[in-house]
């Protein structure tokens, strides 16, 4: 395989397709890349216990599976995708450490709260929570009076006032030296008008992170977020129409999307001890786009 980084994975076109909820990995074409045949360990997190809303598939299953090879055991949080799950499981339990899998939908609290009760009484604790999961939709939304009221709500719901709900919930078990990683995106510096409410919650995202992390600081808990560029996972073909699928990411510098497993090794990063002194950051992996 060529060394360009523009070489390194498929990219645009690719074959139109679309899907409705649960969107779900397995259909997609190429399946994405979540670092199965390529990611290494280096004990990184050994000994640690994870959260990882989303962890079913995308960004959230590379995770899983880097977290694991590092030496944690993983709980992945998700709401429909059952097969999407079991083979995140799979790759968790394969690489030697514990998984757990709980379905439900991190809008509620009490769901937010029963995620982290069953964490810490099932795998022994918290140390790393990654607040991943997102929903989003641009299939016919081409300016705000496209946007149903239903649809905002459940956007904001799931991908910003969870984050309220986890966070709440997590610290009380987090002991100095845990952390929390958080997924913003590069919508949150460059919106899209047809994601105007994803872009929005990702902007809130970046706020929680800056503000999160100089109020956890005295804990010695980290708060840190990752703002990806265009990445091929199941919220794309679920998003957009097919056409809108088959080029997407050519935009992109890197004329292509990244893959979740580029994405993983920057979760690891910050959710170890090597960047103790790292808060309150976001770190951008947009193949070129700048975060401004």
């Amino acid at each position: 395989m060529s060394e360009h980084p523009i070489e390194q994975q498929p990219k645009p076109p690719f074959p139109e397709q679309e899907q409705t909820e649960p969107e779900l990995e397995s259909e997609m074409d190429p399946k994405p890349d979540y670092g199965l045949d390529s990611y290494k360990g280096f004990g990184r997190l050994e000994g640690k216990v994870a959260l990882i809303t989303g962890g079913d598939s995308g960004i959230g299953r590379a995770v899983a599976l880097a977290f694991a090879r590092e030496g944690a055991d993983v709980c992945i949080a998700y709401l429909e995708a059952d097969s999407d799950a079991e083979e995140t499981c799979r790759a968790v339990e394969d690489s030697g450490r514990r998984s757990l899998a709980i379905k439900g939908d991190i809008g509620d609290a009490g769901h937010c709260r029963e995620l982290v009760r069953r964490t810490v009484e099932e795998l022994g604790g918290l140390d790393v929570l990654v607040n991943n999961a997102a929903h989003q939709m641009g299939r016919g939304r081409e300016t705000i009076t496209d946007h149903p009221d239903d649809e905002i709500e459940r956007i904001f719901r799931t991908n910003i006032i969870s984050m309220f709900y986890l966070v709440k919930a997590a610290v009380p078990h987090m002991k100095p030296g845990a952390t929390i990683v958080n997924s913003a995106s590069i919508q949150a510096y460059q919106p899209s008008p047809e994601l105007l409410p994803y872009s929005t919650t990702k902007g809130a995202i970046v706020t929680f992170t800056k503000g999160l992390g100089q109020d956890l600081a005295e804990k010695g808990i980290r708060v840190n977020a990752v703002a990806p560029g265009p990445v091929w996972t199941p919220l794309i073909p679920m998003s957009f129409e097919g056409d809108k699928t088959a080029q997407f990411g050519a935009d992109n510098p890197m004329q292509r999307p990244a893959q979740p497993a580029e994405l993983a090794p920057v979760y690891v990063f910050l959710a170890c001890d090597e960047s103790r002194f790292v808060t309150g950051e976001i770190v951008g992996v947009t193949g070129g786009m700048p975060l401004a």
